[in-house]
């Protein structure tokens, strides 16, 4: 089992920087996908990006290709999602999610990941 808590969250203008961060804590020596899911009010929860157990590969959602940057440090079990340039349509609580998975696995459903962070609010304003 592994135990995620993310921070980082706040308030922004459009077009601004957002950085998160997700700490892992747990069952963290063996290898698993980590990724960032947001949900907005009254909408489904949605997959932004993941990334490997080693780093080497990463998937972004379209919404966010260009703008969005997801990164990972093992050796402190923490995943980081640069967020630039953005937009009012980027404001949602923030989740990050993880899985055992094979070392070069990406997962780009948010419903196939076991764990789940509590959440940080991103709001971006105009």
């Amino acid at each position: 089992q592994v135990q995620l808590v993310e921070s980082g969250g706040g308030l922004v203008q459009a077009g601004g920087s957002l950085r998160l961060s997700c700490a892992a804590s747990g069952r963290t020596s063996s290898s698993y996908v980590m990724g960032w899911c947001r949900q907005a009010p009254g909408k489904e929860r949605e997959f932004v990006a993941a990334i490997s157990w080693g780093g080497g590969s990463t998937y972004d959602a379209d919404s966010v290709k260009g703008r969005f940057t997801i990164s990972r440090v093992n050796a402190k079990n923490t995943v980081y999602l640069e967020m630039n340039s953005l937009a009012t349509d980027d404001t949602a609580v923030y989740y990050c999610a993880a899985r055992f998975s094979g070392r070069q696995t990406l997962i780009n459903d948010y419903r196939q990941y076991d764990w789940w962070g509590q959440g940080t609010q991103v709001t971006v304003s105009s």
